[in-house]
């Protein structure tokens, strides 16, 4: 199946009672979930594999956030047959938004909750700090990077990394939304308690995206979910659980760190 080897770490399992689709951020692609369980419960996680790296590295890069939700929504759908959540961490939590958006503009099947991490809301973007490093900053990013999420970090690999990073972050340069749009979703925005890179408040411009948001804070900095953190999973296991209860659009209680 094309769509499924072009966009999906691995074919999704159809014992799944519920899907994650989890956007990986800039300059990695799905690989870098790849110490999160496949499962959570009867919960299957899902990475994406975004065009321009690792499997997809010969394929154009996919430009924009807009373009990227344009070209995936239709591959994505036959797997939308059972609740969902979109996931996405700092600079990937944005195409996750916009494809949540194309999919209530269309019609489409709705994700239960849009979970955002460490990442500002659309309007108030662009905000990024790797958008003012040079190379070496950059690199030594990667590097980083690649350790927490388990790997080593060769100089031929943050070479190649650095060309998709280039790219991912002119897509997040020219990224912005004039005014916050409504999402017939819930949405949760995530701060890690020790992440240095975006405060608390910074978060709070999501409210005007959904009637349904929530702010809990978990243990650990801004790379902690890397490491599949088991807060983390429990917060991923109540929303299907909640979600089951309430309704994709209502207000739930009860998520770890609690709400803003």
């Amino acid at each position: 199946m094309t769509g499924f080897s072009r966009w999906l770490l691995r074919r999704p399992s159809d014992d799944a009672t519920a899907r994650i689709f989890c956007f990986p951020y800039s300059g990695v692609g799905a690989s870098m979930f790849n110490r999160w369980p496949r499962w959570i419960g009867s919960v299957e996680v899902c990475p994406l594999q975004l065009p321009a790296r690792e499997n997809r590295v010969r394929e154009p890069h996919f430009g924009t956030y807009e373009a990227l939700a344009e070209n995936l929504v239709e591959p994505l759908l036959p797997y939308l047959d059972r609740p969902f959540v979109l996931f996405g961490h700092c600079a990937g939590a944005l195409p996750a938004f916009e494809t949540a958006a194309l999919l209530a503009e269309r019609g489409l099947p709705l994700p239960l909750e849009l979970v955002v991490s460490a990442q500002v809301a659309p309007h108030h973007c662009p905000q990024n700090r790797f958008l003012d490093m040079d190379d070496e900053q950059l690199g030594e990013e990667l590097a980083r990077v690649i350790v927490e999420g388990g790997g080593e970090p060769h100089p031929l690999l943050i070479e190649l990394t650095l060309e998709v990073l280039h790219q991912d972050l002119d897509a997040n340069r020219v990224y912005n939304r004039e005014r916050p749009s409504l999402l017939p979703a819930g949405i949760t925005a995530l701060h890690w308690a020790d992440d240095t890179e975006i405060a608390p408040e910074q978060l709070l411009g999501w409210k005007e995206y959904a009637a349904d948001v929530g702010f809990p804070v978990l243990d650990g900095g801004h790379y902690a979910f890397l490491s599949a953190p088991e807060q983390l999973m429990e917060l991923f296991a109540s929303i299907f659980a909640e979600r089951a209860k309430t309704g994709p659009a209502l207000r739930r209680t009860g998520h770890p760190g609690g709400h803003g």
